[in-house]
């Protein structure tokens, strides 16, 4: 049924059949109504034209000279999940429109057909297209009310991070993200699908540490019925579900051996072949992977296959630790803060200046997780409009001291890096007073100066002197 509150404007439509008179025809025809249309009389001269300006929608013939309409359509639905296409089949040909529609079409006709038929087809088409752009604009809009932004914070490693993703959304390629647990890799997976072209689609994670390895394979590529025991029913797998949008493989690291070489093709080959499948079936999904591991290391040990690693890293990001970025606690407290009494509501609406303190001073050891742990738990307790100290988890009011060089050393920083961050928390305490900072740390204030990359001054040399 229609819906009036969607109206499609004219398409952009290709029309792709080697029969020259009847692609003459569905021109015309389609012309009249006010669309705007180009011919093909092969299918890879409107793939061609398809990579270099994606249409509303694709109209093809399924039988073709070289390229045939079921790949044109598979290829097409690879490269724009967005171009709906309707296929163009024979009379009674009811396994050919089955198949165009498994690898992605939108619609089907047969020949012959009423012009009216296909006129509606294609404003169906145009609506459906439509549609899934209203919904991806107005999740922009909610997700810009409640989030203030995907990717929360304000340190330069998160800025680098929400540039490369929004450079790469729109991109097919498979992506990595690496970062320890709780950094936050589950909300970078969820920005590449949100700002992408496949954000009308399903968004469908999976954490291969928590399935056990004898029902992961059927969880990830499905089951037919009867391929074993508890086999009742056909089971489509993750891969089918996510048809149009993106699947989320966490903790990958964690996988089988034996499952990474049926992932590998999977990757490779864009189809699955489900357990007690006979035939391996299409899939459209884009693979997003992550994990707290040093895949590396792993490839190196033996325990993850190299060329399964370099096909999932076709573009990496890295996720920082929390601690690693400071600058990034209080925006993200206060995003917790506004979700959690949004939900739940509550008495409490701001942090005091002291709760902010404990925060910032906090080392974070689990990460953005920890962090938002926190948050809840201080709005539940909050009695008043303001979360004071009192409000947060003890290891907050009383931290445990932290191994500085323990810290360092996991973080595995140079000796330059250790002396620059001492050197900095230093004149943190001084009030940036050089001269004192200098005094403290047993050198003259020019090597401060240079240490810090700044000029000299011009009574550089009384600090020598000790005046």
């Amino acid at each position: 049924m229609s819906n009036p509150m969607i109206k499609p404007r004219g398409g952009r439509l290709f029309v792709v059949d080697d029969d020259a008179d009847l692609a003459t025809f569905l021109r015309e025809l389609l012309s009249a109504a006010g669309h705007e249309v180009t011919t093909f009389h092969d299918a890879a001269a409107a793939m061609a034209a398809v990579e270099r300006r994606a249409p509303d929608v694709v109209i093809t013939d399924m039988n073709m000279p070289g390229m045939d309409g079921f790949e044109l359509i598979a290829r097409v639905r690879a490269f724009d999940p967005r171009v709906a296409v309707i296929a163009i089949t024979a009379f009674g040909s009811i396994e050919t429109a089955v198949r165009a529609l498994k690898l992605g079409a939108y619609d089907f006709v047969t020949k012959p057909f009423e012009p009216q038929t296909l006129r509606v087809a294609v404003g169906r088409a145009l609506e459906a297209t439509a549609l899934r752009s209203e919904v991806k604009r107005l999740r922009g809009e909610l997700g810009g009310r409640l989030n203030a932004g995907v990717l929360v914070g304000r340190s330069r490693a998160l800025a680098e991070i929400s540039e490369l993703v929004r450079r790469v959304a729109d991109s097919g390629a498979t992506v990595l993200v690496t970062g320890p647990s709780g950094s936050g890799k589950e909300v970078i997976a969820r920005a590449l699908h949100a700002e992408g072209r496949r954000a009308a689609g399903p968004f469908v994670p999976i954490n291969c540490a928590a399935i056990p390895d004898a029902l992961l394979e059927s969880e990830l590529f499905g089951v037919r019925k009867g391929a074993f025991t508890d086999a009742r029913a056909d089971r489509p797998g993750l891969f089918r579900e996510a048809q149009g949008g993106t699947v989320f493989l966490d903790e990958i690291g964690d996988l089988p051996l034996g499952l990474q070489a049926k992932l590998l093709r999977v990757i490779q080959e864009r189809e699955v072949r489900p357990l007690g499948g006979t035939k391996p079936e299409p899939i459209d999904a884009r693979v997003v992977a992550a994990t707290h591991r040093d895949l590396r290391a792993a490839v190196r040990e033996g325990s993850f296959r190299e060329d399964l690693f370099y096909r999932l890293a076709v573009i990496e990001i890295g996720v920082p630790a929390l601690r690693d970025r400071p600058e990034d606690v209080v925006p993200l407290a206060e995003h917790f803060l506004r979700r959690f009494t949004a939900r739940a509501g509550g008495a409490a609406r701001a942090f005091s200046g002291a709760a902010l303190r404990k925060l910032e001073a906090y080392h974070w050891p689990g990460n953005v997780r920890e962090l938002e742990n926190a948050v809840e738990r201080a709005v539940a307790l909050a009695r008043e409009p303001t979360i004071s100290p009192d409000d947060l988890p003890a290891s907050l009011q009383h931290p445990a001291p932290v191994d500085v060089l323990a810290a360092a050393a996991e973080r595995e920083m140079t000796l330059d890096e250790l002396t620059m961050a001492y050197v900095r928390r230093v004149l943190e305490r001084t009030g940036n007073n050089k001269k004192r900072t200098a005094r403290l740390l047993g050198v003259d204030r020019r090597t401060i100066q240079r240490w810090l990359g700044e000029a000299q001054t011009p009574d550089d040399d009384d600090d020598r002197k000790g005046g």
